[in-house]
């Protein structure tokens, strides 16, 4: 009778030991389940961080920077900066829900700014080069453009050929800079000198004082500075460059995404040919 008692027992705790290591093997399974599903939605919330476009909703803002000295595209009027690139700067803000904020700042200082985070991104006339594109994502483009020839009136320079052997004025950290400068050698107009200056306006003044033999400059504003110095200066009919403007974003950023929808819609509604028009019929 004790042996059977005892065998009873026996098979009893094997029974209970055998129910408990099953019981262990479903809460590792439970717990292996649950580890992946936290790992998934770690992903997702990562993934989610990583959205340029969520951060900005999420700051009810979003910043960019510009140089407000190039008319039509920004500039300054009555301390307020407009321009063409406001304007669809404007509609960006306005598809993300969120509140627009300019920064006045230097054109060269414009990318490294969208590179460093500084700003969400730049509109300030840029153009497309491959040394940008280093730093910055550019979106589609939305403007074609050239860098115009501005002279002194009575100029013997009537041609692009005849910048070759002329020292000639630009705006820092323009394309205009890049192409004079020729660091790369690539640039078929070699001059003999490149005057640097933060604003437009300052190369044109030192051209009229003959200190500098030509200016080259973006087309539009070029016009500007032609019109309210018609008695001076003159604008020759022939470019020296083509290029096109495009809006800088910082790298692999999905804000590029939905700024190149917008000027999709922008281009598709006749939308952008409105903003253009406008500022240049006020010429």
């Amino acid at each position: 009778m004790k042996k059977m008692k005892m065998f009873a027992a026996f098979a009893l705790a094997a029974a209970m030991i055998a129910g408990c290591t099953a019981c262990g093997g479903s809460s590792s399974s439970s717990a292996a389940s649950s580890t992946a599903a936290s790992g998934t939605t770690t992903s997702a919330a990562s993934a989610a961080s990583d959205s340029a476009v969520a951060k900005i909703k999420a700051a009810g803002k979003i910043t960019m920077v510009t140089n407000a000295e190039f008319e039509p595209f920004e500039y300054k009027d009555n301390d307020k900066i407009v321009g063409i690139d406001v304007d669809i700067a404007q509609k960006v803000a306005d598809k993300l829900g969120v509140k627009l904020e300019i920064t006045d700042i230097a054109f060269d200082s414009c990318v490294p700014s969208v590179q460093t985070g500084k700003a969400d991104f730049s509109a300030a006339g840029l153009s497309v080069t491959e040394d940008r594109l280093k730093n910055v994502d550019f979106t589609d483009t939305y403007y074609n453009a050239s860098q115009a020839i501005i002279v002194k009136k009575g100029s013997d320079i009537k041609s692009r050929t005849d910048l070759n052997g002329k020292t000639v004025g630009v705006q820092q950290g323009t394309t205009g800079d890049i192409y004079c400068t020729n660091e790369d050698g690539s640039s078929d107009i070699k001059v003999s000198e490149v005057k640097r200056y933060p604003k437009g306006m300052d190369a044109i003044s030192d051209m009229i004082a003959g200190r500098i033999d030509a200016v080259v400059i973006d087309n539009f504003p070029a016009e500007k500075y032609v019109s309210k110095n018609s008695d001076k200066i003159q604008k020759l009919d022939e470019a020296l460059t083509e290029e096109t403007y495009a809006i800088a974003v910082p790298k692999n950023s999905d804000l590029k995404e939905t700024i190149n929808g917008i000027i999709k819609e922008l281009n598709d509604s006749g939308e952008m040919d409105k903003i253009v028009s406008q500022y240049i019929s006020a010429d």
